[in-house]
């Protein structure tokens, strides 16, 4: 299984492993299908539970950017009791045109590329993102940038795919690849870990961090229908290093894997592991983790946290005090 790894300490390895302008034309790709609805359900039902958590920080926000916002998953949910503004960010004009805006939120369509943001330092309250960061070839840029252009006390609340996302696919397809051609090429994009992530955030200087992962299962009759879903969505390869197709053969036999190894009744599944972080521009208002050693309690002791107080030691403590 491939995964995108970048080193622990500063300076971090910034990676070439995608085609922006491919990922650019896949998107706009989908723009012209008519059912175009019918391929976001991954997205909305993720994008929800995004806002979801933005719900759970009770402040209103006066400028909010969703970054690769797509159409519009996270912020069409927005309420002006939670943000003043709203800039919706994507790579292609296109998808723009299909996103949904929030109801009585100012609401602004910008071009945006995840690598290369524009807005000025410390002018944004919040940025969010939901399934696009994945895409992103400078990720340690990327955050850097948006860690600079929050304000002090700032919020970075997002999601990306993790590194199991599509395993099923990934191993039938290597496998039936080999079988049939004596070795093979990654069709499924490589994706980041937690630790990468969280290693990346705090290089970026968040702080605060909260890191979680999460699954959705969704079953599809066969690989086919997958790979054609995959393309709706604008989530098909653009690694460099993707091959142009693969062989009809190669994808009966991997179709034929896929169920004989994870096949379940009604289809088979494929899973999406989300990766959920929340990261803060620092502050001196924020809390602070308490010093090493003023701890009044040891680790050892914790067991006994719950046994109740000797009347003899309360007893000493009055007296104490009475004095």
């Amino acid at each position: 299984m491939m995964r995108r790894c970048f080193a622990t300490k500063k300076p971090e390895t910034v990676m070439n492993v995608f085609d922006r302008n491919a990922k650019k034309l896949q998107k706009e790709r989908t723009t012209i299908l008519k059912d175009y609805k019918v391929y976001d359900y991954v997205k909305e039902e993720i994008g929800y539970r995004t806002f979801d958590r933005i719900c759970d920080i009770k402040r209103e926000f006066d400028v909010l950017v969703d970054l690769g916002c797509g159409r519009g998953y996270v912020s069409k949910h927005l309420q002006k009791e939670m943000v003043k503004t709203v800039y919706q960010c994507e790579i292609t004009e296109l998808l723009l045109k299909q996103c949904e805006k929030p109801e009585d939120v100012i609401t602004h369509h910008m071009v945006v590329d995840e690598e290369f943001i524009p807005f000025k330092e410390n002018s944004i309250d919040m940025f969010v993102s939901s399934l696009s960061l994945h895409w992103v070839n400078d990720l340690p840029g990327c955050f850097r940038q948006v860690q600079k252009s929050l304000k002090n006390d700032g919020a970075f609340i997002g999601c990306m795919f993790g590194g199991d996302t599509l395993f099923e696919l990934r191993v039938s397809l290597q496998l039936a690849e080999t079988e049939l051609e004596g070795g093979f090429a990654p069709h499924i994009s490589p994706f980041t870990d937690v630790r990468d992530l969280g290693s990346l955030l705090n290089n970026s200087d968040f702080t605060l961090l909260t890191i979680d992962v999460d699954e959705m299962t969704v079953i599809y009759p066969g690989i086919k229908e997958l790979m054609h879903d995959l393309k709706g969505m604008g989530e098909n390869n653009c690694a460099w290093s993707r091959k142009p197709m693969l062989h009809r053969n190669t994808i009966e036999l991997a179709n034929e894997k896929y169920k004989e190894m994870f096949g379940k009744e009604g289809g088979i599944p494929a899973t999406f592991q989300i990766i959920n972080f929340i990261g803060w521009k620092p502050d001196p208002s924020q809390a602070k983790p308490a010093k090493r050693g003023s701890g009044q309690v040891s680790f050892a002791d914790l067991h006994k946290i719950n046994e109740p107080t000797k009347d003899k030691d309360i007893s000493n403590d009055e007296d104490k005090h009475s004095k």
